[in-house]
């Protein structure tokens, strides 16, 4: 329990961290970039998943919300890891890092809007009720973000306060709203996703309780969470026979992700270092990927084996991506050195070939 309410506190700090003002002002590299790396891996995944289900699929799972879990599962990056990842070598300042974090924020706010459908449709009993329940999350949506001037002067006025009165207003928010996701038939994280995305910028308080949340939530609870995922991962377990798949997962998730990434930054007009660079940094999945694959567990959607599957390849694109982020960069001052002042986090490098 402590787990799961740490699960949606999370999962509250990463829509937070989303700046969706910042999205709609993407320019068009951002856009492809974020744009390739999620319609790639959502193609190739979806043929894996057609291929795995007579053999992974859990009993009474359909094959449509099975197909559509995979292809999502893939397409996730992991954008509070690649932030710190970029942030601990020093480039979270500089035009890679700033690049990579806004197509790494465009990505994850496409996926999550992926898996509000596949969830719902994986809850529902028929496909009335998950166009029933889409069509709820999406009023739910409606009006979390049409109450944003009146929860920004409410935060303001409870700040004049304290800031723990903040705090239990978000804490709070993000509570009900997991619930009304929960009755309305889509994963409780949602809710709590939705309403960090739609909470009003700006507000120094809202900072401040954010930050205190996740000194205790991530570093205390959200283990709890991981525990769990833990016990269900087996690696004694997985037959024999299924080490083949999880090679396939592997080898799709890497292709799909560093092929649509590093492919759309070159047709963008990137040099073919800072494209690989991108297609690197986009694999990162992290605890985000893990997070989503212990949704899909809990909804039945995915089974053990493949939950297991799954997890490896997450372990193994997150814990590459540092190392080969170093050998790229190495002897690269241009990509290491610090954006200047005024630079637009979309601006290409200024390299042969490349265009603004």
């Amino acid at each position: 329990m402590l787990g799961n309410l740490a699960l949606l506190v999370f999962l509250f700090l990463i829509g937070l961290e989303l700046d969706l003002g910042s999205l709609r002002a993407t320019r068009r590299a951002v856009a492809s970039v974020a744009a390739g790396s999620i319609l790639l891996p959502l193609a190739l995944g979806a043929a894996l998943a057609l291929a795995m289900y007579p053999a992974l699929a859990p009993p009474g799972v359909q094959q449509l919300p099975f197909v559509l879990f995979i292809a999502t599962a893939l397409s996730i990056t992991a954008f509070p890891v690649l932030a710190r990842i970029l942030t601990d070598k020093g480039l979270a300042t500089t035009r890679l890092g700033t690049f990579a974090l806004a197509c790494a924020a465009a990505d994850d706010a496409l996926a999550w809007c992926l898996l509000i459908a596949v969830t719902s449709l994986a809850a529902a009993g028929s496909p009335l009720d998950a166009l029933t329940a889409l069509a709820l999350a999406a009023a739910l949506t409606a009006a979390l973000a049409a109450a944003r001037p009146v929860v920004k002067r409410t935060l303001e006025r409870a700040a004049r306060t304290s800031d723990d009165l903040v705090t239990v207003l978000l804490v709070t928010g993000l509570l009900l709203a997991a619930c009304a996701t929960d009755r309305i038939g889509v994963h409780p994280a949602i809710g709590a996703f939705l309403v960090g995305a739609t909470v009003p910028r700006g507000v120094p308080a809202v900072e401040r309780s954010a930050a205190r949340l996740q000194a205790v939530v991530v570093p205390v609870l959200l283990p709890l969470f991981f525990v769990d995922i833990g016990l269900h991962t087996d690696l004694a377990a997985l037959p024999a026979g299924q080490w083949g798949w999880a090679a396939l997962v592997l080898a799709v998730a890497v292709t799909g992700k560093w092929v649509g990434a590093a492919g759309a930054a070159r047709l963008a007009g990137c040099d073919w270092r800072w494209s690989a660079l991108l297609g690197t940094l986009m694999n990162c999945r992290g605890i985000t990927e893990i997070v989503v694959l212990g949704i899909g567990l809990q909804l039945g959607v995915i089974s053990t084996n493949l939950f297991t599957i799954m997890v490896v390849m997450a372990v193994v694109t997150t814990a590459a991506t540092a190392p080969l982020l170093d050998r790229l960069t190495r002897n690269a001052p241009d990509l290491t050195a610090p954006s200047p002042g005024g630079v637009p986090v979309t601006a290409l490098p200024n390299t042969p070939g490349a265009t603004r």
